[in-house]
């Protein structure tokens, strides 16, 4: 049999779902409906927009509803990507589902193939990873690609050592299992942290493959700091709903620990000594992660004491 080869699975039926909004998505869809094609067992692809109100990227889902098994819908309304997530289920045909962020892009060229549906179904969830291109970008893109290239760009090795913590912009999972975890509708940056400790909680096996996408769509270090602190605030809420174990993320333990050896204090002192040098460092061409670290456990201690107060 020759390497190229593709087998057909009978009874492998696959939804793949991609959220967008105000996103050129085309070049996604035109990758992935050609790999669906090379496998040949049932497959469609939904695009939901999320009500984009830049007519630049309107023009292309003509072209992709012409592509075989590929339909787009257009929310009336901004749904935010967690609820569009859910409507998105709710119309897949198929048992099993990929979700796909809107601006990542396969690595591998079997990207499809590589899931390997009938070889796994043992797991009802699959995690193929993320990965960043190596080009360092603009100065005011490098906070957020170095994070995602030290943080989020791991291998599967060093994936099973948390190997519930998955990332929902590529992410293989049974239909049955999306409605067990999907439990939260909020549009609210942080929620593939909750989303984890659900899967944890659950004991849902994760099976974890080298099939990453890259992540193309960095934001700008300003939107970044500002997301990342809301991820903090997300986290906090549902800590406080006791949604959330107060120990479940390693910055809730660094934050347990400073309290419990009456460390906060001084921490906070210090930092606020150094708040300016700090941000000029996370805006630099050359951050450096560790006191990003510092600046987020910074924030989490100040949200965490206002929410206890």
């Amino acid at each position: 049999m020759q390497p190229n080869t593709y087998f057909c699975y009978s009874h492998t039926m696959l939804s793949v779902l991609i959220p967008t909004y105000n996103t050129l998505v085309a070049p996604l869809v035109e990758n992935i409906h050609a790999q669906c094609q090379k496998v040949c067992y049932p497959f469609e692809i939904i695009v939901l927009d999320d009500a984009s109100d830049n007519p630049a990227f309107l023009d292309q889902y003509e072209m992709m509803e012409q592509l075989p098994n590929c339909r787009v819908i257009k929310n009336q309304l901004n749904l935010g990507r967690t609820k569009s997530r859910g409507l998105l289920a709710d119309m897949a045909v198929y048992p099993w589902l990929l979700f796909l962020d809107a601006d990542v892009m396969p690595k591998y060229p079997d990207f499809i193939q590589r899931f390997a549906l009938d070889g796994v179904q043992e797991a009802p969830i699959l995690f193929g990873g993320v990965t960043y291109h190596s080009e360092k970008p603009v100065i005011e893109e490098v906070l957020r690609w170095k994070y995602g290239m030290s943080r989020e760009a791991k291998n599967v090795r060093e994936r099973y050592k948390r190997p519930y913590f998955i990332v929902s912009g590529n992410l293989m999972i049974q239909k049955a299992t999306f409605s067990t975890i999907n439990l939260v509708s909020e549009n609210v940056y942080g929620l593939d942290n909750i989303v984890s400790y659900f899967i944890y909680q659950n004991g849902i096996k994760v099976i974890h493959i080298d099939n990453p996408v890259f992540h193309l769509g960095l934001e700008n270090s300003e939107t970044f700091i500002r997301k990342s602190i809301e991820s903090l605030e997300t986290s906090i809420r549902f800590e406080s709903k006791l949604d959330l174990p107060d120990d479940f993320r390693p910055i809730q333990k660094l934050y347990k620990r400073l309290k419990n050896f009456r460390l906060l204090g001084i921490f906070m002192i210090c930092m606020k000594w150094f708040m300016k040098s700090i941000e000029k460092n996370l805006y630099s061409n050359n951050p450096n992660l560790k006191v990003f670290d510092l600046y987020r456990l910074y924030h989490f201690s100040l949200l965490k004491e206002k929410n206890d107060a």
